[in-house]
């Protein structure tokens, strides 16, 4: 799986990383972790790499760190842990949501990501 790349708003860039990557039985397995970040980088995917290492991290030092998302019950449950310099609003978590679950609910397009 691969970072997912959005604006939310009208002008907030986002980065939202899968915190984990699995493969059981030959199907894609979805995370139910993902780390925001406000994209600094236009979309670029080679951004992404330099994040992996940071997500399990105690303390981020990136001044883009928003935070995660944990998909406690999907479509019923989430909780959003700002755990970043900058804090998420109601409004834009419920945004994130709604395009994460969107690529969760068409795993397919997770195949499509960055070719």
């Amino acid at each position: 799986m691969s970072a997912l790349f959005f604006s939310i708003g009208t002008s907030l860039p986002v980065m939202v990383i899968p915190d984990t990557r699995a493969s059981a039985n030959g199907h894609d397995v979805i995370t139910y972790t993902y780390s925001i970040f406000k994209d600094t980088s236009n979309g670029n995917p080679a951004l992404e790499q330099t994040k992996y290492s940071e997500l399990h991290l105690q303390k981020h030092n990136d001044p883009n760190y928003m935070g995660f998302i944990t998909f406690e019950d999907p479509d019923k449950l989430f909780t959003y842990t700002p755990d970043g310099n900058v804090s998420l609003s109601s409004d834009q978590v419920e945004e994130i949501i709604e395009h994460i679950s969107h690529y969760r609910d068409n795993p397919a397009l997770w195949r499509h990501l960055h070719q």
